[in-house]
């Protein structure tokens, strides 16, 4: 399930809020400037490849094109049998900004953003049909989790694709890790 956790960033242990209800996650990042949004997803074969996927969004993809700006497209897709798991996923658990929005729709899977905003720490959990929008010059993280299983579609500005700003803040080693806000349940 989708989930919303707050915490305050020197209180990392508890959040302080916790939200499962999409609308009051949609109003909540909003409130940051953050796009959250539920789409339908198409069932696609497990194999599918990065051209199979764009093709089945190409609509939704044009839209966001059109309307945001966006150059590119493309999948990412990362699944537990991946031998670079580990360095991947250590890749992005340091806290960075960009300078572009980070653009993720979920097809399959989930994964762990947080976003640091002032004194506190918004950590989405976003599964499949989930689209977020991180905002260039935010604060932010990513977490696949030891076992990574996903995909998704990514938007970009930069021709280059992901291009990051480490911050060099170690907030991202404080807070839980995907391990304990995700669960076992997948």
């Amino acid at each position: 399930m989708t989930t919303l956790s707050i915490f305050h960033q020197n209180q990392p242990a508890q959040a302080q809020t916790v939200v499962t209800d999409p609308e009051l996650i949609r109003r909540t990042l909003a409130e940051q400037g953050v796009h959250f949004d539920r789409w339908t997803t198409r069932d696609l074969p497990a194999e599918a490849s990065q051209e199979d996927i764009l093709q089945a969004y190409a609509d939704e993809v044009a839209t966001l094109k059109q309307d945001w700006g966006f150059a590119t497209a493309d999948v990412v897709s990362l699944t537990a049998d991946h031998p670079e798991k580990d360095a991947l996923r250590q890749k992005f658990l340091d806290e960075h900004t960009h300078s572009e929005d980070e653009v993720r729709f979920f097809v399959r899977g989930r994964g762990l953003f947080y976003l640091h905003f002032g004194d506190q720490v918004y950590a989405l959990l976003c599964e499949k049909n989930d689209l977020i929008s991180v905002p260039d010059g935010t604060r932010h993280w990513f977490d696949m989790g030891p076992e990574p299983e996903f995909t998704c579609i990514r938007l970009f500005s930069n021709p280059d694709g992901w291009v990051a700003s480490f911050s060099g803040d170690d907030i991202a080693s404080r807070l839980p890790r995907y391990e304990t806000l995700a669960g076992g349940a997948r």
